[in-house]
C-alpha cells in the first residue's frame, strides 16, 4: 500500500467526530490471545446475546488465520464507543472505495445497530455489523501498547475510557 493512501486514510480518520488518534499500523503488531475471549465469557452480560459477540464472531484461532491476510490495518482511538463504532465503519467504506477490496472493520464492544439481535433470524444489518475487537480474541492492551496508543485499566468510573477499533487494509 502506498505512503499517500495511507496518510490519506489517517487523515480522514482523525477528521471524523470523536476519534483521537489513527495510525496505519503492521497487521503482525495486532495480538491474538485465547484468554481475551474468555473475559467476553465470564466478564461480559451481553454474551451470547448478539450475533457480533461470542460464541457467533470468529474465535481467537480463526482470527489470528484472518490476521494473516493482511499486512496492513488502521488503528483508530477514540473516548466514545458509539463513535468509534461508527468511525469504523465509515472507515471501512473509504478503505474500499480507495481500492482496498478487502477493507474489514472490527469495532468496540458489542454491535449497536438494534435494540434487540435477530439472534434466530440473522441480523437486519449485516453490511454494516462487525465483531468487536475482544470478541475475536484480539488483545487490545498488548496491540495498543505495541503501536504506542495510550491504554489504561480504568479503576474508576471517573477517568475517561480509550476505545479502539482496526481495519484490516488489503
Amino acid at each position: 500500500m502506498k505512503k499517500s493512501l495511507e496518510k490519506q486514510l489517517v487523515k480522514k480518520a482523525e477528521s471524523l467526530e470523536g476519534i483521537a488518534g489513527a495510525a496505519v499500523i503492521d497487521a503482525a503488531t495486532i495480538v491474538t490471545a485465547d484468554w481475551v475471549r474468555q473475559k467476553c465469557r465470564y466478564g461480559c452480560d451481553g454474551y451470547g446475546s448478539c450475533l457480533t459477540c461470542p460464541p457467533y464472531a470468529p474465535a481467537p484461532a480463526e482470527t489470528a488465520v484472518l490476521l494473516k491476510s493482511y499486512t496492513k490495518a488502521l488503528l483508530l482511538h477514540a473516548h466514545n464507543y458509539k463513535k468509534i463504532r461508527k468511525a469504523t465503519r465509515a472507515m471501512e467504506l473509504e478503505a474500499f472505495f480507495a481500492g482496498l477490496p478487502a477493507a474489514f472493520g472490527i469495532s468496540a464492544g458489542p454491535c449497536d445497530l438494534c435494540a434487540e439481535c435477530a439472534l434466530a433470524e440473522g441480523c437486519r444489518h449485516a453490511d454494516m455489523a462487525r465483531p468487536s475487537l475482544e470478541a475475536c480474541g484480539v488483545d487490545v492492551f498488548s496491540t495498543v501498547k505495541n503501536n504506542g496508543f495510550p491504554i489504561q485499566v480504568l479503576t474508576s468510573t471517573s477517568q475517561t475510557p480509550d476505545y479502539y477499533s482496526i481495519v484490516l487494509l488489503e
